[in-house]
């Protein structure tokens, strides 16, 4: 009956918390995340991410980067000065929950600064913080 109402699922009792967890985790993944689709274009000075043509722009230059680079990269600059940790980055940009080592989200990020050749000057920054994870800082 309430499946005929309009619930997306349900659960009779006795439940399994990892039960519920996992099933709230499916209806969420059918729901769109209006912040992290909001615009398809992010721009900071000297750098432009096309989330749409997977293209980054950076001091005039087109970076050729990885699909995942490119979603982490449009992940981090959509939110700048949050701070996210690597399980978040996993499930938002790889999708889901990863109980192992997370060090895949490290190498990523050590490639991302190589290949848009981060420096002091720049004007923007994916920043290490140490023991929770990154963040992007556009700096003043």
């Amino acid at each position: 009956m309430g499946l005929e109402l309009g619930a997306d699922d349900y659960i009779t009792k006795p439940f399994n918390p990892r039960e519920v967890v996992a099933r709230v985790k499916a209806v969420l993944r059918r729901v769109p995340d209006t912040e992290f689709t909001k615009a398809n274009v992010l721009r900071f000075t000297n750098l432009e991410i096309n989330i749409n043509e997977h293209t980054i722009t950076t001091f005039g230059q087109t970076v050729p980067l990885t699909s995942k680079e490119t979603e982490l990269l449009w992940c981090l600059a959509s939110h700048p000065g949050r701070t996210f940790s690597r399980e978040v980055l996993l499930e938002k940009v790889w999708g889901y929950t990863y109980c192992g080592e997370t060090r895949t989200i490290d190498s990523h990020i050590k490639r991302l600064r190589q290949k848009l050749d981060i420096k002091d000057t720049s004007p923007w920054d994916i920043r290490t913080v140490w023991g929770v994870g990154y963040r992007f800082e556009v700096r003043s």
